[in-house]
């Protein structure tokens, strides 16, 4: 089995050619999809590291893009192992991030590793307005609405939007689902989402149990 606390390591220490180079070899070990899932949940510890480093001010905005770029890409790396549904899609997926938050690192992991699990994710990006969900789940009618955000006052982003889709008629045609730093239990019931997560991996089984 590949050393989980090193690959956490290699993430928060931003060590590319180790990390992908042994990623390289777990992949072709022929791992089983649990083996892979911790893989993917060492390389979001990793990350938490590197997030806790950025507000230490040891590491600085270019360190958390290249992060985030070195997570995307490690991902990708596993999907052929992360248990990827051989092209059969189990559902349709809207995410965003939304309305004053401009973070998307959470989101990107989210929409890998769903899209992974056989999902069609439509990426709305971030900053965005609760029109901008609305407009989308009456183009494409997907099975769930992802949103994202690490600011606290995207929290109340979350609720108007919420309230927004509900307004328009639509709550009831998609389950929802938030997620990032600021998310709670609470949270969750006060915005009026069907599921919270701050794991991308606990969000994406979330999500396959609901089209199951």
């Amino acid at each position: 089995m590949v050393d989980l606390k090193k690959i956490s390591e290699l993430v928060g220490n931003l060590e590319e050619d180790e990390l992908l180079e042994l990623l390289q070899e777990f992949v072709d070990s022929k791992p089983y999809e649990e083996e892979a899932q911790q893989v993917v949940s060492a390389c979001q510890e990793g990350m938490a590291k590197v997030g806790d480093l950025f507000e230490s001010g040891e590491y600085f905005v270019g360190d958390l893009i290249f992060a985030g770029e070195l997570l995307s890409e490690s991902i990708d790396m596993l999907k052929p192992v992360i248990g990827s549904s051989g092209g059969v899609k189990i559902g349709k997926m809207i995410v965003g991030t939304v309305h004053g938050d401009l973070h998307d690192i959470g989101k990107n992991i989210f929409k890998s590793m769903s899209e992974a699990a056989g999902f069609d994710v439509i990426d709305l990006g971030i900053d965005q307005p609760a029109a901008a969900f609305i407009d989308k789940i009456k183009e494409l009618n997907p099975d769930i609405v992802g949103m994202s955000g690490v600011l606290t006052l995207a929290l109340e982003s979350m609720k108007d939007t919420v309230d927004a889709i509900k307004e328009a008629g639509l709550r009831d045609s998609v389950k929802i689902i938030i997620g990032g730093n600021p998310v709670t239990k609470e949270a969750c019931e006060h915005i009026g989402a069907d599921a919270y997560t701050t794991n991308a991996a606990e969000g994406v089984k979330i999500c396959q149990s609901w089209v199951k």
